[in-house]
C-alpha cells in the first residue's frame, strides 16, 4: 500500500538530490498531493530503488565490524538512549495502528453477521445480497497478501536513525543524524535559525514542539519557566529528536536585515599558505559566543592589541569563505598584494596562532535567494571567498537542481583552491566547474560569459558574481544584455 512522504524524505529514500525531484515536480513527472508524493509514484520513476542505494543505508548497514567502523557508527547513529526512545515512539504508533485495525476488523465482522441475519429474514432482497458480496470481496482484498513496498520499509527504518524535522510556519525540513542537536542539524541543512550562544545559556534558540518528542542531550543553564515547559518550549541547542518525525514552531531569519551585528573576540587558529600570494586565516570563536551570519556576508577584523599611532585597531573588512553551518570556525583569504596593514601582518608573521582578533559583523546583501532555479557562480581571484561560502550553503540546502562555477584567475596563483573544486565535482553529480586565466579582468569576463552562454544560457538560472569591478561589471552587463532579468543577477565587489 502506497504511503505519502515529503519531497525531502522522498529524496532520501531514492538517493537523489532534493533539487532533482523538485525539478521533476515542476515538469509534471511527479504529482504532489498537499505537498506530498506517493511512494508508488517514486517506484515508477525509480523502479530499481533498493535499500542499499540510499546513502544513509550504505553508510549505516554496510560498515564492517572493526574499530574504524565502530567510530563511524558512533557518529552516524544516535545515542542508545535516543535510539531507544525513537523505537519506543514507533512501537507506540504501531500499537495504535494495530488497535485501530482490530477495532475495524471487529466492526466489519459485526456488519457481516448482521447482513447474514437480515438475509435469513428476507432471502429475496437483492440489495442485501449485493451488500454482502461487496463486504466479502472487500475483506478478501484487505486480507490478501501483497508484495512489501521497499520504500515503506526504508522510511520506517530512516525514522529511527534519521529523524525528520519540519519547521512551522516556513515548512522547511531537515534531518537529525547521529549525535547532532536540533540546532546543529538545522545549521548543517543551511537553515537561517535564530540562536545565540549555542550552548544553552541565552535561550535565543527556544522553539515550541508542536508534534513529536524531543530529549535533552546536552546540559543547559537557561532558566526555562514552568509556563514555557507546559507550552512545549525547548532549546534547539540542548535537545535532539526523540521521535522519527518532529514539528517545531519557530521564526527564521528572512535575510541580512534579520541578522544582528555582533562583536566577538576570536582567536587565530591557523595561518596557512594556499599559494605564494594567498594565505588562509582560520579564526575560531569562543564556544559561548558563535558568529551568526549568512553565506556570502563579510565581517571587519581587527588585530587586537596592535595599535597604530592614532590608537585605532589595524582592521580589514573581508568576506567569510566558510559555511554558516560551522559557525565557530571562520575562514578568510588574505591577499599578499593588498596594501593594508592587516594583510601585511598576516604575511610577515605578526599575526600568529593564538592571537586575539576582534570581529565585527556580519554585513552585506550578497546572499542566496529563496528560488529553486539552477545556480551559476562566477568568481575572479579572491572573489572565490564569498562564492565558496555560497556554494557550501547551497550544497547544505540541497534544493538547487544544479550548481556551476566559472572561476577566472588574473594572476599565476589565482586558482588557489582548484583541488576543492575538483573534489566537489567528483563527489557531487549536480556540480560542475571551469577555470579560466587572463591577465585582464574585463577580457576574462568576456571569456566567462561565452562559456556560460555555451553551457547554461538555455537554462533559467540565478547568477552570483564576485570579484573586482573590472570583472563583475562587464560580466553582469553582458548577462543583462543577453536577457537575464536583473533580479537574477547578484554582484559583490571583492
Amino acid at each position: 500500500m502506497a504511503q505519502w512522504v515529503t519531497i525531502w524524505r522522498a529524496a532520501q529514500l531514492v538517493g537523489v538530490p532534493r533539487g532533482v525531484l523538485q525539478q521533476r515536480v515542476r515538469s509534471g513527472e511527479i504529482e504532489l498531493n498537499d505537498g506530498l508524493v506517493s511512494t508508488d509514484a517514486l517506484l515508477r520513476l525509480y523502479p530499481t530503488a533498493e535499500i542499499e542505494q540510499s546513502g544513509m543505508f550504505e553508510r549505516v548497514m554496510q560498515i564492517r565490524d572493526d574499530a574504524f567502523a565502530r567510530r563511524v557508527r558512533e557518529r552516524l547513529l544516535p545515542s542508545q538512549e535516543v535510539l531507544a526512545q525513537r523505537l519506543f515512539r514507533q512501537g507506540q504508533e504501531l500499537a495504535d495502528v494495530q488497535r485501530h485495525l482490530q477495532r475495524y476488523h471487529a466492526l466489519v465482522l459485526e456488519l457481516r453477521e448482521a447482513l447474514r441475519r437480515a438475509r435469513a429474514d428476507d432471502a429475496d432482497d437483492t440489495r442485501l445480497l449485493a451488500l454482502q458480496r461487496q463486504l466479502n470481496d472487500g475483506l478478501a482484498r484487505a486480507l490478501a497478501t501483497e508484495p512489501v513496498d521497499v520504500l515503506n520499509v526504508m522510511d520506517d527504518v530512516l525514522k529511527m536513525v534519521s529523524a525528520q524535522v519540519t519547521l512551522r510556519p516556513s515548512g522547511h525540513q531537515f534531518a537529525v543524524e547521529g549525535h547532532d542537536t536540533l540546532l546543529q542539524a538545522g545549521l548543517r541543512a543551511g537553515l537561517k535559525l535564530n540562536y545565540g550562544c549555542g550552548n544553552g545559556t541565552c535561550g535565543m534558540c527556544k522553539v515550541r514542539v508542536i508534534s513529536g518528542q524531543v530529549v535533552k542531550c546536552m546540559p543547559f543553564d537557561y532558566p526555562m519557566s514552568e509556563i514555557e515547559k507546559s507550552q512545549g518550549y525547548a532549546l534547539m541547542c540542548a535537545n535532539t529528536a526523540a521521535s522519527g518525525e518532529l514539528t517545531l514552531e519557530t521564526l527564521e531569519a528572512g535575510g541580512p536585515a534579520d541578522i544582528p551585528e555582533q562583536q566577538i573576540v576570536t582567536a587565530a587558529r591557523a595561518v596557512r599558505e594556499l599559494a605564494p600570494r594567498t594565505r588562509l586565516l582560520h579564526l575560531q570563536t569562543p564556544r559561548t559566543h558563535r558568529l551568526r551570519f549568512l553565506a556570502g556576508q563579510a565581517v571587519t577584523l581587527g588585530h587586537a592589541g596592535t595599535l597604530q599611532s592614532g590608537g585605532e585597531d589595524i582592521s580589514l573588512t573581508l568576506p567569510i569563505a566558510s559555511c554558516p553551518c560551522d559557525d565557530r570556525n571562520l575562514h578568510f583569504y588574505i591577499d599578499g598584494d593588498a596594501d593594508d596593514a592587516f594583510s601585511r601582518r598576516v604575511f610577515d608573521g605578526t599575526i600568529k596562532p593564538g592571537d586575539p582578533i576582534n570581529l565585527r559583523g556580519p554585513m552585506g546583501e550578497f546572499v542566496l535567494g529563496d528560488g529553486q532555479r539552477p545556480l551559476v557562480f562566477a568568481a575572479c581571484d579572491l572573489g572565490f571567498a564569498p562564492i565558496k561560502s555560497l556554494i557550501e550553503h547551497a550544497l547544505s540546502l540541497d534544493s538547487a537542481p544544479s550548481l556551476s562555477l566559472f572561476w577566472l584567475a588574473t594572476r599565476a596563483d589565482g586558482h588557489f583552491q582548484a583541488n576543492q573544486c575538483r573534489a566537489w565535482s567528483e563527489a557531487l553529480d549536480p556540480f560542475e566547474y571551469a577555470l579560466f586565466n587572463h591577465a585582464d579582468a574585463a577580457a576574462g569576463a568576456q571569456q566567462v560569459f561565452e562559456a556560460i552562454r555555451a553551457d547554461q544560457f538555455d537554462v533559467d538560472c540565478d547568477f552570483y558574481l564576485a570579484g573586482p569591478p573590472g570583472f563583475i561589471g562587464p560580466l553582469g552587463d553582458a548577462l543583462a544584455d543577453a536577457g537575464v532579468p536583473a533580479q537574477q543577477i547578484s554582484r559583490e565587489v571583492v
